[in-house]
């Protein structure tokens, strides 16, 4: 039985020995697994490595949208107006748009002369014909420019994605968005494609694009088209979920203008009350409202009430519109 203790005890001994020898230490274990995850000592699984691969592409992408966020809050300036005239689409001098501005206000101060209307009166019309009527009607021009490109561009978008999905690069898919869709976005995506023409990146066509066009569905598309330049991957999968994205932009706008329809109706008549109260006293009785036009203490009475009412229309613009 000693014997059996003696071998048994010197059979513990030596095999405690040999796990600490042989088992590797924790700097030794953890050197061995940095190894194995980057490649060396042994053969890598598939999953491991994609994984690996779509981490790093995932960095990539963050510090490019960071990038990308600097440069446009950088360049983020108020345009000027002849980039605005080319917003509008509108093919004119900024020199036309000037002389044209200038020839209404005189025209409207001529017809107040002529219709015996106070110097304030005279004065203010002729600055609202001169310098805020043509910049209205520029913006609106831009707005409704804006409406109808946007309302075409996720069509664009999967003429494109259907083109590169066929088998052509993106250059001809652009081609054919320029030949095949209506103005304006064929007006745009010409421009972009002869800009590619002449040497211009991709990433500068879309920012040149974008500041045609500055709507969020072109800066979108450009940081897509940015990213896939810089990162590649799969162009038509992204484009496609860019296209997905700006109809359900679509939808909830759609959503918001219906719920919204019955304060922007309040207000469109609220506003209009007090101009066709004063239209009908006029054509009624002229002599009974004529003051307010000819006299300074009635000049300051309709300055005061468009004062008032621009501040009303403004809070209720304010509030019927929403954030998407």
């Amino acid at each position: 039985m000693m014997t059996v203790g003696l071998f048994v005890l010197l059979f513990v001994t030596f095999g405690g020995l040999a796990y600490v020898v042989m088992t590797p230490s924790g700097s030794r274990a953890q050197k061995r697994v940095s190894a194995v995850a980057r490649g060396v000592g042994g053969p890598v699984s598939p999953a491991v490595r994609a994984a690996s691969e779509n981490q790093q592409r995932r960095k990539t992408v963050s510090a490019l949208l960071k990038d990308l966020e600097k440069q446009q809050k950088a360049n983020k300036i108020k345009p000027s107006m002849r980039k605005r005239i080319e917003q509008a689409g509108l093919k004119m001098e900024t020199r036309t748009f000037y002389v044209l501005s200038g020839f209404s206000g005189l025209v409207t101060a001529a017809g107040c002369e002529f219709g015996h209307l106070s110097l304030v009166a005279t004065l203010f019309a002729a600055f609202a014909a001169g310098f805020g009527l043509p910049r209205w009607l520029l913006l609106f021009l831009i707005a409704r420019r804006q409406k109808t490109f946007t309302a075409e561009f996720a069509n664009a978008i999967d003429v494109i994605v259907r083109s590169v999905k066929s088998g052509l690069p993106t250059n001809e898919a652009l081609k054919i968005v320029a030949r095949e869709m209506p103005q304006p976005v064929s007006g745009e995506f010409e421009q972009m494609v002869e800009s590619l023409k002449v040497g211009v990146t991709l990433e500068q066509a879309v920012r040149r694009m974008y500041e045609r066009m500055p709507t969020a569905e072109v800066n979108f598309f450009g940081i897509v088209m940015t990213i896939q330049s810089r990162t590649g991957g799969n162009l038509s999968e992204a484009l496609s979920n860019l296209s997905a994205v700006l109809r359900d932009r679509k939808r909830l706008q759609g959503k918001i203008r219906a719920m919204s329809s019955e304060a922007k109706a309040s207000a469109m008549i609220i506003g209009s009350l007090p101009p066709s109260v004063a239209l009908m006293v006029y054509v009624s009785s002229p002599s009974y409202i004529m003051p307010l036009f000819t006299t300074r203490a009635g000049n300051l009475m309709l300055a005061g009430c468009l004062l008032w009412m621009s501040c009303g229309i403004f809070v209720m613009q304010r509030m019927i519109s929403f954030k998407h």
